[in-house]
């Protein structure tokens, strides 16, 4: 029956439909147009770092100068190209799709900073944006994560407690500002973060305040520990 479907509907590239060899994979010119991070990046958010890795962990600017709150950051690709075409389809388009092949992809990235009882738990969206969308992205990575890894997906640890307006274009000092107190520990389900290392997860990671008031609430809800992982790493000059 495998063999009759991919006759009628041969895999195709997950960015501009072209055959493929595999399913969930890119062509040839696609792959070469996607920016995946590899070698040597800042160990708290993922950006990209010049130089060669020799097994110590760096940080960026950035991270030298902002607290960060989780213990380890990482991101799959760099948020340009191809990369940035995918995040935007899986955000805005209903590319729901997609979600498998960027989940996998996350979770190679994210492999170090996993342990056999980590808890995965995606950034929440608010009721209002949710309900708009329908999905929310990042559980959707979270849970293509966790059938990668067998690891525990908690997809409500988190509430989004306040309806917070969308951070493009605001400074940095705005978007720490805007997501303070804004997200918090679900009542109830909150409890399975309680003792265990946190893997949030979500797609974009740009100046981190989502991320930090994530990490707060997954901290205040009693998680041994917490660790981020981004999809795509919205560099300097994006």
């Amino acid at each position: 029956m495998q063999s009759v479907i991919r006759a009628i509907y041969p895999p195709q590239c997950l960015s501009c439909e072209e055959q493929t060899a595999e399913e969930l994979g890119l062509c040839p010119a696609c792959w070469r147009e996607t920016a995946f991070i590899r070698g040597l990046a800042c160990g708290s958010c993922g950006q990209p770092l010049m130089g060669e890795s020799d097994g110590t962990v760096l940080q960026c600017d950035d991270c030298l100068t902002i607290a960060r709150p989780w213990a380890r950051g990482v991101a799959a690709l760099r948020y340009e190209g191809v990369g940035r075409k995918l995040v935007l389809g899986l955000k805005h388009a209903d590319r729901t799709d997609l979600a498998p092949a960027l989940g996998q992809w996350l979770a190679r990235a994210a492999d170090a900073a996993l342990s056999q009882d980590t808890v995965i738990v995606p950034v929440p969206l608010h009721w209002r944006r949710l309900l708009k969308r329908r999905y929310n992205q990042s559980a959707l990575l979270a849970h293509a994560m966790g059938r990668q890894t067998g690891l525990t997906v908690v997809p409500d640890a988190l509430i989004r407690r306040k309806a917070t307006p969308p951070l493009e274009g605001r400074s940095r000092t705005a978007r720490f500002e805007t997501l303070q107190d804004a997200i918090a520990p679900h009542p109830k389900r909150g409890k399975a973060m309680q003792g265990k290392p946190v893997l949030l997860v979500d797609d974009v990671m740009t100046s981190g305040a989502t991320f930090a008031a994530a990490t707060e609430a997954c901290l205040a809800a009693g998680a041994l520990s917490v660790c981020v992982a981004a999809l795509a790493r919205v560099g300097k000059d994006t």
